[in-house]
Formats: structure tokens, sequence, C-alpha cells
């Protein structure tokens, strides 16, 4: 048996609370500013014309993603994979959602909007690091900003150092891509670590 109407859907969960329902926001108050200026780390949600959805992890030092003004924020893109999913959906669909994440808080802060794409020579060089600008940077028209609770956080003892999986518990990164591609040969987790190293930026 599956929900399929928001009818039956809401007679499962009930309404939102009048807090939950009037937290959202229309644009970046001082919290939600200075929650970016924080936050090192952010997941984005993008979705193509498939129909399919897209979620990329962007990390870099607190406050990496810009708050130009209280409805705008800039994102530069560093190197990846070069598979340019996210920037591909943005094409076809310029809607995102953002999570923003700060280490040992258990709250986080959505931000959804519309993306485009830039490429003006001065906005680059604005977040040049290590002698090298982003190819790109997007520029994030906010419709929506609201603070979302702890819970998920709290359930999954996130930061809780007792809960941390040790990296054993896994094989390498190079290990799991040589059995799927089925390669003769692949990287140790040490030879991958140094090559994200050098390519950071």
């Amino acid at each position: 048996m599956k929900i399929d109407s928001p009818e039956a859907l809401r007679a499962l969960y009930g309404a939102p609370g009048e807090r939950s329902a009037r937290k959202q926001l229309v644009a970046l108050d001082p919290h939600c500013r200075r929650f970016v200026a924080l936050s090192p780390f952010v997941l984005l949600a993008t979705s193509g014309a498939d129909g399919l959805c897209d979620v990329t992890p962007r990390g870099d030092a607190p406050g990496f993603v810009a708050v130009a003004d209280d409805r705008t924020l800039l994102m530069p893109d560093w190197p990846g994979n070069n598979r340019l999913d996210s920037l591909m959906n943005i094409l076809d669909r310029p809607g995102v959602g953002l999570l923003f994440v700060i280490p040992g808080v258990d709250e986080t802060l959505r931000v959804n909007g519309t993306a485009e794409i830039l490429v003006d020579p001065a906005l680059l060089q604005r977040f040049a690091a290590d002698g090298r600008a982003p190819k790109t940077v997007l520029r994030i028209e906010v419709r929506e900003a609201y603070l979302h609770c702890a819970k998920a956080f709290m359930r999954s003892r996130l930061w809780d150092p007792a809960a941390q999986v040790d990296r054993s518990s896994l094989p390498s990164m190079g290990q799991m891509l040589k059995d799927q591609l089925n390669l003769e040969h692949g990287e140790s987790q040490a030879e991958m670590i140094e090559r994200y190293r050098a390519t950071l930026y």
C-alpha cells in the first residue's frame, strides 16, 4: 500500500506546528548570514531534465560561500571529477537546494532558490586560492531560507567521537572502484589522498 495523495499524507503526519510553518524566510537574516559564514560544508541539490535529482558535497574554509546580500549567495566551483552533474542540471533547471552544515552544530540551514553559472574574471579572482581561481562561480538567488532542527544529527550521533566509523571498515576508494570498473590495478587510499591534495584548487 502506498500514499498517493496530499490528503492521505497529511492524514498520516498531521499539520506542521505554527513555528515550523512561520520560520521560513524569503531572505537571509543576520542569523542565516552568520550560519553561512561559519559553515565549511554545504550539500548542493539540483535536478535534471530527466527528472532525476543529484546531491553533491561542496566544502572549503568556513565562509567559502559568500553572502553578497540578503538574497544572493556566491559559491566557487573547485576542481572535481569533471562529470559536471550539478552544473549541467542548473543549465536545464536552475532550481537548487542548499544544506549548510557547521561541524559540532546539530542544527542546519536550508536555502532554496535559483542558480546561474558565472565566469566574470573579477568574480573568479575574488575567490582565488592557492594561486588558482575557480573556473566558475554559482550565483544563487535566495527564495527560501530556514533553520532545520537537530533531530537527524542527534539520532545519527554524527559529531559524537564514539560513533565514528573506522576507515578500515570499508575497502579503499581505489579498491572499490577497481572492483566496480573491473580494473586491473587500483590506487591505494594513500595514493588517492595524495592525488586529491595535489588538485584541491
